[in-house]
């Protein structure tokens, strides 16, 4: 038993601060994002050393966009009101464009995990990335559509990390799936009423 914490110790520590910051993320904490910033951080080396090296980079885009996430929650106003950012559908405008990103992000990133590691699952693990690309930035804008991305992401990744032996990570992603449901149905209770 005491090798098995050992051997997963990070994983069961990520793990933990994964269940705070989805919580934090369904309550539309601020907060979401000191998490936002640590565990990914931490998950560099996680995935690296189980040979997800496209997680591994997410990972560090990941702690780079908490920042940004963070600075946008807490600076952006709007209009002349100067209330926080609220939570609103992400305009059609912006499905075209966020499209192609997730392309333009999915085929570069495979092109790397074929050319320069020796990833044994590029097209699921570049797929993952490219979409929680696209989903960060719509979880910094405060967009209702981020859950969606959410759910596709979180139930391959818990594919992934059964499959690379990280249980606590594909725990935390499963229930991610079911908190993203809710998460959804929380925030689009929480969009503001218009007249």
């Amino acid at each position: 038993m005491g090798s098995f914490i050992i051997d997963h110790g990070l994983d069961i520590f990520t793990t933990i601060l994964g269940l705070i910051y989805i919580w934090l993320e369904y309550r539309a904490s601020i907060w979401l994002w000191l998490f936002g910033i640590v565990m990914p951080a931490l998950d560099i080396y996680l995935y690296w050393s189980h040979g997800l090296y496209g997680d591994a980079g997410m990972a560090c885009y990941y702690t780079v966009a908490a920042v940004y996430g963070f600075i946008i929650w807490k600076f952006k106003k709007t209009g002349k009101t100067n209330q926080p950012l609220p939570i609103t559908h992400m305009p059609y405008s912006k499905y075209l464009p966020t499209g192609i990103a997730f392309l333009a992000a999915w085929g570069l990133t495979y092109y790397i995990l074929i050319t320069f590691t020796n990833s044994t699952v590029p097209v699921l693990d570049a797929f993952t990335n490219a979409l929680s690309f696209v989903g960060l930035w719509a979880l910094a804008r405060k967009y209702l559509e981020q859950w969606f991305f959410w759910i596709i992401v979180d139930v391959v990744c818990t594919i992934l990390y059964i499959q690379k032996g990280i249980p606590f990570k594909a725990f935390l992603y499963g229930l991610y799936v079911v908190i993203a449901v809710f998460g959804y149905r929380r925030w689009k209770r929480m969009i503001p009423k218009t007249t």
